[in-house]
């Protein structure tokens, strides 16, 4: 069974993020990791191709400058290779430009199924993988809490607020699994050592077909106008019990209309 897996490399959130002036897009330099959300994708892949009793683990990823630290990260966690997609055109590119270069990608690797996290931690906008498989014509599963495959399918438990659904379909498949579907392991250090000479393959826009116009800033159907600070966090009020207590919370909470 071969199994692909989205792989976003991010800026460390620890670290002193900025925009770009001109478009307000998140800066993407020097040295990127594996954004954590993605973890369990790899996880998951790994543990369904050692269930299949074989396979292979490739991971797909967009990054500028041809970084490759955060795919080294997954490579020593245990996937076979990765595809890089690195190429200054694809600067300003949205989620649908993202999906356009990955379907790509996946058309060139045939995986059986697609991994993804349900959103990453720099833009939340949790619609990239949706696109993705409907760029290839896939069936899509979101918010996979469990997931096993048999007889050419998916079986997947999807986490909703009153419990879960079970959503069986053909494969291939693009699924996106939620935190915690499973417990990513720590590469170890024979992994990391091993990691240094797996495969990653780097492509280009032109490489997969794709058009400049479809892609980067020229492409993308969205755009930020403006980015301000947030409001800081106002103090609360301190209410002191003296018999009143539980009839001015009560006010407080029809005040904004909780009650």
């Amino acid at each position: 069974m071969n199994v692909a897996v989205c792989v976003k490399q991010i800026p460390d959130p620890a670290g002193e993020l900025s925009l770009t002036p001109d478009s307000h897009t998140l800066v993407r330099e020097g040295k990127l990791m594996m954004d954590d959300s993605d973890a369990y994708g790899v996880e998951m892949a790994l543990q369904l191709v050692e269930a299949a009793g074989g396979g292979d683990v490739v991971l797909m990823s967009m990054a500028p400058n041809g970084e490759t630290s955060g795919l080294r990260t997954a490579l020593a966690m245990g996937a076979e290779r990765a595809v890089l997609v690195s190429d200054p055109a694809l600067a300003g590119s949205d989620a649908l430009g993202t999906a356009k270069v990955l379907a790509a990608v996946v058309k060139r690797v045939e995986p059986d199924l697609v991994l993804a996290a349900t959103e990453s931690t720099d833009g939340y906008t949790g619609t990239m993988p949706v696109q993705l498989a409907e760029l290839l014509g896939w069936p899509s599963v979101s918010f996979a809490k469990q997931v096993s495959v048999a007889g050419g399918a998916v079986n997947v438990r999807r986490q909703t607020e009153a419990g879960y659904d079970e959503v069986t379909c053909p494969l291939p498949a693009v699924v996106t699994v939620t935190a915690g579907v499973v417990e990513p392991r720590y590469p170890s250090f024979k992994g990391i050592m091993a990691a240094r000479s797996k495969s990653v393959e780097q492509l280009s826009v032109s490489d997969l077909g794709i058009e400049g116009s479809q892609v980067g800033a020229t492409g993308a159907r969205q755009e930020v106008v403006s980015v301000q600070q947030a409001d800081e966090r106002q103090a609360g009020e301190i209410v002191v019990d003296e018999g009143d207590a539980h009839e001015r919370i009560l006010a407080f909470l029809e005040q904004v209309k909780v009650l």
